[in-house]
């Protein structure tokens, strides 16, 4: 188990509201452990930060759960900017998970690097122009071939958006859905990041790209009585036949997915 950190500088960041449920964060998890269970297995240690894990320390702890499912090694540190929230999460440490006070900087014993920082629903309260300099920050603190997912969801995790970055920059744009509840793939505008949130107007590569699934969400309505998964997966396949870059396949499009490369879907002017 990694030692904690003694307080040194002063966290990077805000409080977020710290709205957290148990489950919410699922269906980011098992993408994170399916998608990118080879680079967990290769790490040494595989560390991995739950940043800003809210007023309870539910996700902290599921994440060790499911990414141990794929790395039996795997650490997770939750990382929140609210002391109190650390000392309400300290009676849950266990084997292989811990808690630190501190924000963007990501503090870890010895300055360690993780080879994963989620950090889902911290970046909401931000200004749109505040996110690239965020994502430097914490894409500087990973590992070598390292990931940082950032994403939001609702508070359920019904619906979920996250971009994938590595030390490079941002990589995919991951849309994700219990398809159930889905009228219409564009319902999931209202998740998007908040590197995208604002740009989803006519003119913007997110838009379009929102568009263009909508209407071949529309053009699937014959499978629908199969299921909305089949509807998802015809989808998914008539984007890809229009030429939009998607990243990943009918196995994880079974699961509510869609996965798209960033640069396909990113502002203009970026």
């Amino acid at each position: 188990m990694y030692a904690r950190v003694p307080p040194s500088i002063r966290p990077i960041g805000s409080a977020t509201r710290g709205t957290t449920n148990p489950n919410r964060l699922r269906r980011m998890d098992r993408w994170i452990a399916a998608v990118h269970g080879p680079t967990l297995r290769r790490a040494e240690p595989a560390v991995a930060v739950d940043l800003g894990y809210g007023a309870a320390p539910w996700t902290a702890v599921e994440l060790l759960d499911r990414l141990r499912t794929v790395r039996p090694g795997a650490l997770v540190v939750g990382v929140e900017i609210d002391p109190a929230r650390v000392a309400a999460a300290r009676p849950y440490e266990r084997d292989g998970l811990t808690f630190a006070h501190g924000g963007f900087e990501v503090p870890l014993p010895g300055g360690a690097r993780p080879v994963l920082i989620r950090a889902a629903n911290v970046l909401r309260q931000y200004d749109e122009d505040e996110v690239a300099g965020v994502w430097r920050r914490l894409c500087a603190r990973l590992a070598p071939g390292g990931v940082l997912v950032e994403g939001t969801c609702d508070e359920i995790g019904r619906r979920h958006v996250w971009v994938a970055l590595g030390p490079a920059g941002p990589r995919t744009v991951t849309f994700a859905a219990r398809l159930g509840s889905l009228d219409r793939p564009s319902d999931l505008a209202e998740r998007l990041p908040k590197a995208l949130i604002h740009r989803n107007v006519p003119g913007e590569p997110v838009h379009t790209f929102l568009r263009d699934f909508d209407r071949a969400w529309a053009a699937a309505a014959p499978y629908a009585p199969l299921s909305a998964r089949q509807r998802w997966i015809r989808s998914a396949q008539a984007l890809r036949a229009t030429g939009w870059p998607l990243t990943d396949g009918p196995r994880r499009w079974r699961q509510g997915e869609i996965t798209v490369r960033w640069e396909a879907v990113a502002p203009r002017g970026t």
